[in-house]
């Protein structure tokens, strides 16, 4: 309230009053304000460096497998009191955020378990994934601390487009196959991982940086040799089709000319 009671004073200094009701009701939401800034205070204060660098990891990189799991379950968690959340993070705990993000939550769950429409989601939703999970990584600093809050939507995109490319060259490669059940195991494992990361970074940011460092060779690793093997499958589908003559032809007009 000093803040407020100098506001007052040098109002009636410039010759404007205020009466009772006014006062007491603009003193009343300055104290709420007051206590807001308290709160994300306290919630920052919480959360140390290391900490908030490993939970914008984890929810850049969680967002290129399951966005809005992340977003739902992030805000969920903050509007049960589980959680401070940090930064501008907060507003995921917003009753239209957890709505919205709980509808497409649901419609994710089941499109993703589907063999070809996986694949057609992934490819609409590549779009929205990368830029979410930067975002969601500049979030955990707020505006306040704008330098790490860029150096976090750095990372938080670039991982989220790694996740990104693996999983939509592993459903491309899973979707090879007819049967439904190793989409379906693919599927629950990439639930389990998203909500599994965010939890390992909030509880061990330190495991969860050198198991994220691990798995990121390894998907990157995965990624190769799987696109190796579509563009095997490809070429096979050219050659069932016919279409490998064309590139006959040229290679036979390339060796004429040589000679």
């Amino acid at each position: 309230m000093d803040i407020w009671n100098t506001i007052v004073i040098w109002l009636h200094g410039i010759g404007l009053h205020l009466d009772k009701d006014t006062a007491q009701t603009v003193g009343q939401a300055a104290d709420q304000v007051g206590q807001a800034a308290g709160q994300m205070g306290q919630a920052m204060a919480q959360w140390d460096w290391g900490q908030l660098m490993a939970l914008a990891a984890a929810l850049g990189w969680a967002s290129g497998f399951r966005l809005y799991a992340v977003v739902f379950v992030t805000g969920m968690l903050g509007a049960t009191d589980v959680l401070h959340l940090p930064g501008g993070l907060s507003v995921l705990q917003q009753p239209v955020i957890l709505f919205i993000s709980g509808a497409l939550l649901f419609v994710e769950f089941f499109a993703d378990k589907i063999p070809g429409v996986d694949s057609a989601w992934d490819v609409v939703q590549s779009v929205v994934r990368v830029p979410a999970g930067a975002a969601l990584a500049a979030s955990v600093f707020g505006t306040d601390n704008a330098t790490m809050a860029t150096a976090a939507a750095l990372m938080g995109g670039t991982l989220a487009l790694s996740s990104q490319v693996a999983k939509t060259t592993t459903r491309a490669a899973i979707n090879t196959s007819p049967e439904p059940f190793s989409n379906w195991g693919a599927s629950l494992l990439e639930d389990g991982v998203s909500i599994g990361a965010v939890w390992l970074a909030i509880n061990h940011p330190l495991v969860f940086a050198i198991a994220l460092a691990v798995v990121l060779v390894l998907m990157w690793v995965m990624t190769w040799v799987l696109w190796k093997f579509l563009r095997a499958v490809v070429r096979r589908i050219r050659r069932w089709l016919g279409h490998e003559e064309p590139v006959a032809l040229a290679a036979t007009g390339a060796d004429h000319q040589r000679y």
